[in-house]
This record gives structure tokens, C-alpha cells and sequence, in this order.
């Protein structure tokens, strides 16, 4: 089967590149392929009750499937140059900017209407960080929430299977280059393009690798963020999330210098698993539904760590940890700050007692028989740091789930088209390494779909 471009993943990256591709131009033949299920399809098996912990399923449909690894998140776009990827460095700072603006157009005209666009321009808050220490960065914050999220994938999945063919379900083995074009190499068949999107996320990153040294493509050793996820009461941080909902702090530690900064703010959230690469680490969720919303926040306290020569697998250093933490708790590990601090490792009976109650069933445990003292201590720093600016954030019930990591893909060698070596063969999102977050994956694609219309 023939087609002018196939994407590969139907995350962020892959969804808004076909979005672009058809409207611009339909008469181009496009194909995704999607290692996970159709949106409908894709449900975790934990509910709680008779499932309280990941069972590996084949394809984790938290992870995978239409809408990639955001598609349950709690749907925040973040409209910045200041984090969330480096774009800019290949297409302009300009240009990424206008991208995201334009990506969040389309939300909104896909069911996002309504929802709250966040500042932290010209925010009191800025100053008060800063007195403390702390660094608050500048961002524009849409935050759909994971039911409205889902309603702008559906819509946008039923205006795209009408232009697109969709393959479910089929994985990508390898890809091939041609002397006219590239072959797409599935279990049972091969399908050909002259064109090829790769677009895998951070969950494609082992096969991103691979595919990297088939084709003899430069890839650059990235960073791994390591931490936990902090859950406490709603209150001790409304102030902030009131007004800005997400806010991006940074702390520089005075023990050894390194940067802790939080990540991924869920006001009323809930606290989940994920499984990346068999790999069972922590997250969070948030709803735009009252009914749904809870009575605590949580958000990720991450360190990150570059490495030199001569090692260089940062994934496998964080997979490492990971699994040490799933080894000891069978999954995540929870624990009260004071126990913690204090050198005791949480009980049942602890976390019971607490007057925090946790919105994930994890394991209670010692996170510092898990995670290296360098990276807890800078943690337990910037705890006390958030303390001075959010009082009650250093209280003993506070919850520590860990751990919490963000794998980098290695950073792919393209060009200011975001294409390979390679003519034709095209990588973005996340799985490029270049971007970390769903406004800037996306942005990317709609960049790429224009560059492949304008030269068709």
C-alpha cells in the first residue's frame, strides 16, 4: 500500500501533523500508525478495587494510543519559549510562539471553548519567589483538563478518520530507506511513502534509538529528570494556582548547586501510575469537572542530570532508579514528609493516620533506600524553600510519591526543517529530544506538515 506520507505515532506531534496535511492539502494520501488503540479503546485496568496496581498490559493505554502519552494528562498547554523544549533554537523563537498559538486555536475550535488561558506576566508572585529564592518563569497557561482534553481528541479523531487511514494497534518494526521514497515495515507488512513523519514520544524512545543506528543518524546524549511528586491539601498552594494555575518555580540548591524545579501543577488533581518501557513511575492528573476535581494538589519535584563522557545513557540511569523503586514497592512508593526527614519509613498505619489522604493506592516505603542523597537532598531543599512562599508545604503529612521521571529521547540531528540526514524522513515531538511538552510536539508537526505541502 501507497502513501504520500506516513507518520508514525499518534500523539500530539503525529495528530496535528495529519490535522495540517489534510486541511492544506487533501488530496495527499496519509497513513498513521499507532502502536496503541483508538481513543475509545484505550482504558487502564485499574480501578482501585479489584486491580490496584499495573499489570503490564501489552500496550499500556495510558501511555499509548490516539493523543500519545497526553492524551489522559491533565491537558495543559504551555505557551512559552521558556520550557517545555527547545523549538526555537531551529525554527525561531517567532515562529515556535506562533505555532502554539495556533495549535491552541485549533483546541479551541475542537471543543476547548471556554476554558482558562493562565499568566504569570506581571504577577505579584514573581517578586515574592524571588525574595525567597526562587524563580518563577514566564508562561501563558492553557489548561483544558483531562475530560475537556479528551473531548478535543474525539473531535479531532472523528474530523480525521474521514481524511486520514488510521492503523491501530501496529507497531512499527523498522524503516527503510528507498531509493524513492521510505518502506515502513510492520510484523505481517510493508507499506511505502515518499514521505515519513516519525513521531514517537518519549515511550518510543528505546525504538527511536534503534531506528537512529540503523539509518546512521548523529543523536546527542540528553538529560533525565528525576524526583517525586508531591501531593498536599488544595489550600496550601490556592494562592498560586488561583491565579496562575500552573506556576514553574526553579531552585537553585545551596548544598551542591544543582537546579530542582516543579513540574506538572494539578490543582484538586489526582495522583496516577504510568508504565513506560515496563517501567512503573508516577504522575498527575487534573479535571476541569468540579465533580471530578479533589480536595489535594499534587506536582512533580524533578532534578535533572546531564551526563559526560563517558557515559551516556541518561534513560537507562533513570530506569535504573525506577526499578529499584518498583523492586522494593512492586510499583510507586509512598511517603510523609516527616517520616522521611525523620529516618522512619512509612506504614499503612502512617499514611492512614495522615491528614493527607492519598489519591493514588501506592505502597508505603523509605524513598531514601531509592533514590540517590544528592537528588533527596536537593528535594527536601526546595520542600523548605516552597515552604516560605506556600506555608504548610514542609508539613510531616505531605506526600511523597517516587518516583517520578521524565525520559528524554536522545536529541535526533535535523536540520531547521526538523528533517534528517536523510531527505524526506522528518522527527519531531518528543521523540525527537528537541521538545517536552504537547504545545510544543504539536507545534512542531503543524511545522513540519507545511514545510511537506509547500514542496509537493
Amino acid at each position: 500500500m501507497n502513501f504520500d506520507v506516513i507518520i508514525i505515532g499518534a500523539g500530539p506531534g503525529g495528530i496535528f501533523s495529519a490535522y495540517e496535511l489534510s486541511r492544506l492539502n487533501p488530496a495527499l494520501k496519509v497513513a498513521v500508525f499507532e502502536t496503541g488503540h483508538e481513543l475509545s479503546k484505550r482504558h487502564c485496568p485499574i480501578d482501585g478495587e479489584k486491580i490496584k496496581a499495573c499489570i503490564g498490559c501489552k500496550s499500556c493505554s495510558i501511555m499509548s494510543g490516539f493523543g500519545g502519552a497526553g492524551a489522559f494528562s491533565d491537558g495543559k498547554y504551555n505557551i512559552t519559549n521558556d520550557f517545555g523544549g527547545t523549538l526555537y533554537e531551529y525554527i525561531g523563537k517567532k515562529k515556535a510562539l506562533e505555532l502554539m498559538h495556533y495549535v491552541d486555536d485549533i483546541n479551541m475550535n475542537y471543543g476547548g471553548q471556554g476554558t482558562k488561558l493562565y499568566s504569570t506576566a506581571g504577577t505579584k508572585f514573581k517578586k515574592v519567589c524571588i525574595q525567597n529564592d526562587l524563580h518563577l518563569l514566564d508562561a501563558s497557561v492553557r489548561h483544558l483538563g483531562t475530560d475537556i482534553n479528551y473531548v478535543v481528541l474525539e473531535n479531532l479523531y472523528k474530523e480525521l478518520k474521514e481524511k486520514v487511514q488510521f492503523f491501530f494497534d501496529m507497531p512499527v518494526d523498522s524503516v527503510e530507506v528507498m531509493d524513492d521514497g521510505y518502506s515502513i515495515n510492520c510484523k505481517d507488512q510493508s507499506y511505502t511513502c515518499k514521505e515519513c513523519i516519525i513521531s514517537v514520544g518519549r515511550s518510543g524512545s528505546k525504538w527511536m534509538e534503534r531506528v537512529c543506528k540503523d539509518l546512521d543518524i548523529q543523536t546527542n546524549s540528553n538529560r533525565v529528570d528525576l524526583g517525586v511528586r508531591v501531593e498536599l491539601p488544595a489550600e496550601i498552594f490556592s494562592h498560586l494556582t488561583d491565579e496562575l494555575y500552573e506556576s514553574k518555580i526553579v531552585y537553585r540548591t545551596q548544598k551542591y548547586g544543582d537546579l530542582v524545579r516543579t513540574f506538572c501543577m494539578n490543582p484538586k488533581g489526582a495522583v496516577v501510575n504510568e508504565n513506560t518501557n515496563g517501567i512503573v513511575t508516577v504522575n498527575g492528573h487534573s479535571y476541569e469537572d468540579p465533580s471530578k476535581q479533589t480536595q489535594n494538589t499534587n506536582f512533580a519535584l524533578l532534578v535533572a542530570k546531564h551526563f559526560s563522557e563517558p557515559f551516556k545513557d541518561s534513560n537507562g540511569y533513570g530506569e535504573s532508579i525506577a526499578r529499584l523503586s518498583n523492586m522494593l514497592g512492586g510499583g510507586v512508593i509512598v511517603q510523609r514528609f516527616g517520616d522521611l526527614i525523620n529516618g522512619h519509613r512509612s506504614t499503612p498505619s502512617r499514611i492512614e493516620e495522615s491528614f493527607t489522604t492519598p489519591t493514588l493506592n501506592a505502597t508505603p516505603g523509605d524513598l531514601s533506600l531509592v533514590l540517590p542523597k544528592r537528588l533527596l537532598d536537593g528535594i527536601i531543599e526546595m520542600i523548605y524553600a516552597l515552604d516560605k512562599i506556600a506555608p504548610g508545604t514542609a508539613n510531616d503529612d505531605t506526600l511523597l510519591y517516587g518516583v517520578e521521571v521524565k525520559f528524554y529521547n536522545m536529541e535526533v540531528a535535523v536540520d531547521a526543517n526538523l528533517e534528517t540526514k536523510h531527505k524526506g524522513l522528518y522527527i519531531i515531538g518528543d521523540g525527537s529530544g528537541i521538545t517536552h511538552s504537547l504545545s510544543h510536539a504539536s507545534a512542531s508537526g503543524i511545522y513540519v506538515a507545511r514545510n511537506i505541502v509547500n514542496h509537493t
